[in-house]
């Protein structure tokens, strides 16, 4: 054979071996990755929340009686003591002597309720005389720097709290005494002896506010107790929220709360109040039982930002229970455990090698790296069964 045709032999037979190698050899996985960067961090609990007024008032009949038409629709405001409804004695048995003493009992009671609520009027201006001049004082010590900003915030706190327990004293103590200008108004034989509208009783509003709803719109008989209209105060709107009782117990009073998709231009403030004690089961939308609770949410945004805002109205709800500025942090896709321990898979050199790294605050997007990595490093992203350590990776 002449040479030329041995070494042409010789190189397809090197190709040739160079080509089943090359066939055999492992190949680079191709991968998903992201890099670890500082930044914002929030952890939350999202749910959907309800609005309602934090006072309702069902206004009902205080006697039996034959009620005129209510001229009054929903939404309508109404002032205090305004007059909402009027009831004429029934024409067969006006305020017969069993129907008085059953009024004068009524009025006796509601001056026990008045007494009682200008008693927690008394009480409440004590609490509020008191918390003003302690946060006058604190105040002043704030000034010459003899007292940290928290202990003025938290008495100032107090101060609004107290101021807000005062007005709701007041409300409950007007509403008794239109309780007891009512039953009394039973008792009282008005105009000319044996006039028309002698034993007639106006119902008046024990708050200023709308009308949120009519329930005896046509005139009518109706028994003692009947309900005719409520009546609220739409400023004084809160919110419900119920959550599963496992992030309930991570929800504390003064949570700050985020609303959103509530039907404006930008997001709302709130802060939890209340967070209820006790739980209810309700049924998912996937027929799961779950355990929820519900926490009561007050709003810190200006009155102005949500003031078309009404009674039952749909919010997103947003519990912000953790949140940092400046955070090493990496997609929570990239960790994964080996043990009790955390880790990542990162890329050094084309090949994927796995890290242990300490995690601290998650949520479904991040998770904080408290030790194990450094920023601008980069990861690999949800790792399958394909990656190991030291097997060749390339970005996809």
């Amino acid at each position: 054979m002449p040479w030329r045709q041995r070494i042409l032999l010789a190189v397809l037979l090197l190709i040739a071996t160079m080509a089943i190698v090359w066939a055999f050899l492992p190949r680079p996985v191709p991968v998903d990755t992201a890099a670890v960067s500082r930044g914002p961090l929030r952890v939350t609990v999202e749910e959907e929340g309800k609005t309602r007024l934090r006072d309702r008032f069902v206004v009902s009949a205080p006697v039996a009686g034959y009620v005129r038409r209510v001229g009054l629709e929903v939404g309508d405001p109404v002032a205090k003591g305004q007059a909402l409804a009027a009831l004429e004695p029934l024409r067969s048995e006006a305020l017969d002597p069993r129907a008085r003493a059953v009024a004068e009992a009524r009025a006796a009671t509601a001056e026990a309720a008045l007494r009682a609520a200008e008693e927690r009027v008394r009480e409440a201006a004590a609490v509020e005389e008191y918390a003003a001049a302690r946060l006058d004082r604190t105040r002043k010590l704030a000034e010459a720097g003899l007292t940290p900003r928290d202990t003025l915030e938290q008495i100032e706190s107090e101060n609004k709290r107290a101021r807000a327990e005062r007005g709701s004293a007041v409300e409950a103590a007007d509403a008794a005494r239109h309780e007891l200008e009512a039953a009394k108004a039973a008792l009282t034989k008005g105009g000319e002896p044996g006039g028309k509208d002698r034993e007639k009783v106006v119902v008046r509003s024990p708050v200023g506010g709308r009308v949120l709803a009519v329930r005896h719109e046509s005139e009518g008989v109706v028994p003692s107790g009947t309900p005719l209209l409520e009546v609220g105060d739409p400023g004084r709107l809160e919110v419900e929220v119920d959550v599963l009782s496992a992030d309930a117990v991570r929800i504390q009073p003064g949570t700050r709360v985020r609303f959103e998709r509530w039907g404006g231009e930008s997001p709302l403030e709130g802060k939890v109040r209340v967070v209820e004690p006790v739980g209810f089961t309700k049924i998912s939308a996937l027929g799961v039982e779950e355990q929820r609770v519900l926490v009561i949410v007050d709003f810190t945004s200006p009155r102005e930002r949500w003031r078309k805002i009404g009674d039952g109205y749909r919010l997103e709800t947003i519990f912000i229970l953790w949140e940092e500025k400046d955070v090493l942090q990496v997609p929570a896709g990239a960790v994964f455990r080996t043990g009790d321990r955390f880790a990542v898979y990162v890329m050094e050199k084309g090949r994927a090698k796995v890290r242990q790294v300490e995690v601290g605050k998650r949520n479904g997007l991040a998770a904080q790296v408290l030790s194990g990595l450094a920023e601008g490093e980069t990861v690999v992203m949800h790792p399958g069964d394909t990656v190991s350590d030291g097997r060749k990776v390339r970005p996809r």
